[in-house]
């Protein structure tokens, strides 16, 4: 069995592709820098918001933090089912549990805090049949 969903039986995941897309970016960048400032002692202090993880950090909780509280909750669950917790056919399971998670509305600081998420999102998506490379931005 596969974890793809069958295609004339498709999720809605909640949340449009295109703002995933731009979360999965962000997130991505932020763990590039996180990753380059833990390897550098030095940083170029004429573009310090270019090059702090901390400021693209919040940038990203802001990003998160706008979403409504079901279009946080499909973020977590996607997370979840890219994490591999659960699999594209436990949609349903994943996302009401993933409300419960989030009733204290802590979507962006969990989620930001845990380490590989825009690749646990992206995957999240692919397990649905879509390439967030071929997402415009």
């Amino acid at each position: 069995m596969s974890d793809r969903s069958d295609p004339d039986d498709e999720v809605d995941l909640v949340v449009s592709l295109a703002t995933i897309a731009g979360i999965i970016d962000a997130a991505r960048a932020v763990g590039e820098l996180e990753e380059e400032a833990n390897n550098e002692d030095v940083q170029d202090e004429e573009v310090p918001d270019e090059n702090d993880p901390d400021a693209l950090a919040d940038t990203l909780k802001g990003l998160i933090d706008e979403l409504n509280e079901d279009e946080q909750a499909a973020l977590i669950a996607l997370t979840w089912i890219g994490r591999g917790d659960y699999d594209a056919s436990e949609w349903d399971e994943a996302l009401r549990l993933a409300k419960e998670r989030n009733e204290a509305g802590t979507a962006a600081e969990y989620l930001t805090n845990m380490e590989l998420f825009g690749d646990y999102l992206a995957e999240g998506v692919a397990a649905f049949g879509y390439s967030i490379e071929e997402i415009a931005r």
